[in-house]
């Protein structure tokens, strides 16, 4: 859904580092750069809720935020389907320093706070039944959950400013510990049998869900309490970076509180549960069954593409801040959403997010999704997965060597490494194709029809005489209407007749 309007020469094989220059904005429009804005829809649910109530009279409409995840999302996943185009490499750098994308994340928080009040305001009206009341809860607890996700884009980032807005945003689910733990204690360990994010193979979410939420803390408050001993520090301080997020629950809770009555305070509980619920269950989707094997020296090797469950389903990579696009993200966690790139060799869900936390939910049907996607990612060797400790001599049994689905899984495999050696063949001969293009074709301002003319150069710009067009500077422009730079030039057959400055 991005297109390019340079000649970038990577003809999307866009994985790979180019060490090509940045370009000019001009040079390539994200198509999808208006969309990211329906992200903030999400947090003003509460408010199309009520104003859908007050239209038609429906109580339904206040059950609109698990609407919006559990049945819109997934519908509009397979309608529109899948976006797996990169942006260039080249223009990673431009890319990730505009601030408009930035906007998009803190835009969120304000509205997420907006709505929380407006909810305890209909809370201790008085004026919804229980059942409207919790389907309230629901929607703004589908807003905490997803603003634990703008908190994730925003913690990683190494502006301080952007750290305390990812403190705030967590502020509404109580789950200031995600900040610590997720960064510090997930990145580290993730695809291990060591990390409490990291879901196994045979284990259901909601088997995942206690050990996860007691695992992610306790972790927390361990890196925590070391990183402020080697500081020396006390950690009953607010440098503790624990104590300083919970605080701010503990205010936002306090303060509601006191301004609508202690009948808020079962929904604000509920919310809260229900908001890093939703986070655990997208956790329990990204990494099931995948495990980082050990070297020699009993580390754990490097976090690669195929550690993470990846999807390109547009619409929830738009609700999301492209979450789905989860190798890159760990691959270089400080990347802005808008930058992050699909990898041909991470393993696909079969659907968005949105359609896995609905069959995440159901642990029948996730295992019959899942499980054999899981054997054929380690060619139908499942020792090689991260299997749950006390299921494993059950799945050594149904999925071991020798078994019909072992053979099946290894079957898979072979098909797919022998897809993936075409494809890479493939890409090989267009690159090789590409440089000889690049080295044999003429180049030609797609502004003014200039051709730069090997023989000639553009001595008068400082190209002298001979120089192949591989060695022209990137800064060079065009000599005759000075608006396009070298990196914008098109290739075209080269001829006789190029046509060339006449300075």
């Amino acid at each position: 859904m991005s297109t390019a309007t340079i000649d970038d020469h990577d003809h999307g094989h866009s994985h790979h580092h180019g060490d090509a220059g940045p370009v000019n904005e001009p040079s390539w429009t994200d198509s999808k750069r208006y969309i990211w804005l329906l992200g903030l829809v999400i947090p003003v649910t509460p408010f199309l809720a009520w104003g859908l109530v007050e239209a038609t009279g429906l109580g339904v409409f206040w059950w609109l935020g698990p609407l919006l995840v559990y049945v819109l999302m997934p519908v509009l996943d397979s309608i529109i389907g899948t976006d797996a185009e990169n942006p260039p490499d080249r223009i990673l750098a431009w890319l990730e320093q505009d601030r408009y994308y930035r906007w998009c994340t803190y835009a969120y928080i304000p509205l997420q706070y907006a709505s929380l009040v407006g909810a305890c305001a209909l809370w201790a009206s008085g004026d919804l039944s229980l059942v409207e009341s919790l389907g309230l809860a629901c929607t703004v607890g589908v807003v905490s959950g997803f603003a634990i996700n703008a908190a994730h884009e925003l913690g990683h980032k190494r502006d301080k400013s952007e750290k305390w807005l990812a403190k705030i945003a967590l502020a509404q689910t109580f789950y200031g510990h995600f900040f610590v733990e997720h960064n510090r204690g997930h990145h580290v360990r993730v695809a291990t049998p060591e990390d409490p994010a990291s879901s196994r193979l045979g284990e259901s979410f909601y088997a995942f869900w206690p050990r996860t939420v007691k695992g992610s803390f306790t972790s927390a408050v361990e890196l925590e309490w070391s990183r402020l001993r080697r500081l020396k520090r006390n950690p009953w301080s607010l440098k503790n970076d624990l104590l300083n997020a919970w605080l701010m629950s503990v205010v936002l809770f306090g303060v509601l509180i006191a301004a609508f009555g202690l009948e808020v305070v079962p929904w604000l509980a509920f919310q809260a549960v229900f908001g890093f619920t939703l986070l655990e269950i997208v956790n329990y989707l990204e990494h099931y069954g995948l495990t980082r094997q050990k070297k020699d020296d009993g580390r754990y090797e490097r976090c690669r593409p195929e550690h993470s469950w990846n999807s390109n389903n547009v619409a929830s990579n738009v609700f999301l801040y492209h979450l789905q696009r989860h190798s890159d993200h760990h691959a270089n966690p400080t990347r802005r959403y808008q930058a992050l790139r699909h990898f041909e060799e991470a393993p696909q869900l079969p659907s968005g997010y949105g359609g896995m936390i609905v069959v995440a939910a159901i642990p029948p049907l996730w295992r019959r999704m899942m499980d054999h996607r899981v054997l054929a990612h380690y060619g139908g060797d499942v020792t090689r997965a991260n299997v749950l400790p006390r299921k494993r001599a059950k799945l050594l049994k149904k999925f071991g060597p020798g078994t019909k689905a072992a053979e099946e899984g290894a079957r898979v495999y072979a098909r797919r490494a022998e897809a993936d050696r075409l494809a890479q063949e493939q890409i090989a001969a267009e690159e090789a194709a590409r440089v000889k293009t690049f080295e044999e074709a003429a180049y030609r301002c797609p502004v003014c029809s200039y051709t730069y003319d090997d023989a000639a150069g553009d001595p008068h710009n400082g190209v002298e005489p001979g120089t192949p067009w591989s060695a022209v500077p990137n800064e060079w422009n065009c000599p005759e209407c000075g608006v396009r730079d070298k990196v914008d030039f098109v290739p075209v057959e080269a001829t006789s007749s190029s046509p060339v400055s006449a300075d």
